[in-house]
């Protein structure tokens, strides 16, 4: 959500920064809506205020026995009674248009993020790690898994496509993939962990920017609730409606959940395989700091993320996200790419984005700094750390074997019971 105060002092401001996003210049419309729903506000206050001085005054002529006083008084005060409905539904017809307009707008970018229109126009911050040289040619996790235990005729037989059912030391890989992954985040880098529910309402996902403009990815219960993108809405929208006392330390969530989507405008994308799946796991960090500690925060969450592809020791690249690419809520964004050498192509495994004050406006999460009487709005981050699938298929791509076996990298050791390589099936 948008500062409405910032858009009536600095319009053109405000429309450059849309302009950036591929968006068009909308404070025009905005502001008219604005001093629409200001002036029927006005008309509600000075009627309400109005209608009591009349009131107080009814009576005062009728102690004084002045009944034609009192009489047109009255007149008066129903007067004022019946035109007062027209004003009140026009404040909240045109203060829904305005909410509804804003709320489909997307953040406005930092002054740092590259211009561009698409994933070709970001830039590449940093890479990490030797690519494998591979003595044969390695191929993709979809041609390997299945006869290590990636079962994908199971899973579109019970769910159709895009589901995948894995098996044997493949789940178990995954779910010792999710537990590193927790551990690091909490034992090293200062997250608490979550089991936040998976179902949430309304409020929740439009709080953090996943409605009304996205319903259409999401998956919708016949209740009525929504079945979590992302961890990020329920870790976020756990502070919404809060005034909390000033986070001298930013506060640090985590947790690893199952997450949906529908991927409706992912068609024909990544079809083939374990990449862009219905349902998959992920292990979310959120952050909720303030206003001058974001740019900071937004930095350290990324080197979490960073650090379990290096525990791993999986090739990979940060990249700073153009305008044209960024995620709708968000003010920056870093997205972590890791290599697959069966595709030959680097691959989002994690992005890690600031918001600024954007979900904390829509949420109404607030702080009270300390000595001061007003509030302020905080600011929110969040980030992949990692997306589990992905990172399973990172770790099958790269400690491949030519007998299509895969190697269980050595920081997974201590959850894995002793299995030191996924064989395939004879």
């Amino acid at each position: 959500m948008h500062d409405i105060a910032f858009i009536r002092a600095n319009p053109s401001d405000f429309d450059a920064a849309m302009t950036r996003r591929g968006g068009e210049a909308v404070s025009d419309r905005i502001l008219a809506l604005d001093a629409r729903k200001r002036e029927a506000q006005t008309r509600v206050q000075e009627a309400q205020s109005r209608r009591n001085e009349a009131s107080k005054a009814i009576g005062q002529a009728m102690g004084q026995g002045d009944k034609d006083k009192a009489e047109a008084l009255k007149a008066e005060v129903a007067e004022i009674k019946a035109s007062m409905p027209e004003w009140e539904e026009a404040e909240r017809e045109t203060g829904a248009e305005l909410d509804d307009l804003l709320a489909r707008l997307p953040n406005l970018p930092a002054d740092d993020v590259p211009e561009g229109q698409s994933e070709d126009d970001n830039v590449e911050v940093s890479r990490w790690g030797d690519k494998r040289d591979f003595a044969f040619e390695p191929k993709e996790h979809a041609d390997i898994g299945p006869a290590l235990g990636m079962d994908f005729e199971t899973g579109a037989k019970l769910s159709g496509a895009r589901f995948t059912f894995l098996r044997g030391d493949m789940a178990r890989l995954h779910r010792a993939l999710a537990q590193f992954m927790l551990d690091k985040q909490t034992r090293e880098n200062g997250y608490t962990e979550c089991n936040p529910p998976v179902l949430v309402n309304d409020d929740a996902m439009y709080g953090t920017d996943k409605l009304p403009k996205f319903a259409e990815d999401s998956f919708q219960t016949t209740d009525g609730r929504w079945l979590i993108p992302t961890s990020e809405v329920p870790l976020t929208a756990s502070v919404a409606d809060q005034i909390i006392p000033e986070p001298v330390e930013p506060i640090r969530l985590t947790a690893h959940t199952l997450c949906f989507r529908s991927e409706a405008g992912s068609a024909g994308k990544d079809t083939r395989g374990f990449i862009r799946q219905h349902q998959f796991e992920k292990v979310e960090m959120v952050s909720i700091c303030r206003p001058e500690d974001s740019e900071a925060e937004h930095e350290r969450m990324t080197h979490c993320a960073e650090g379990i592809l290096k525990a791993l020791e999986l090739p990979y690249r940060k990249m700073l996200l153009c305008v044209g690419d960024m995620g709708f809520g968000a003010r920056k964004t870093f997205d972590l790419e890791v290599w697959l050498p069966g595709q030959g192509a680097y691959r989002e495994i994690s992005s890690c984005s600031n918001t600024g004050e954007f979900q904390a406006r829509r949420m109404n999460a607030r702080y009270k700094p300390e000595g001061e009487k007003k509030t302020r709005f905080l600011h929110t981050l969040n980030g992949s750390g990692l997306a589990v699938g992905r990172t399973l298929v990172a770790v099958m791509e790269n400690y491949q074997n030519e007998d299509g076996s895969v190697t269980v990298p050595e920081a997974l050791a201590p959850y894995m019971g002793g299995v030191t390589k996924l064989e395939p099936a004879a």
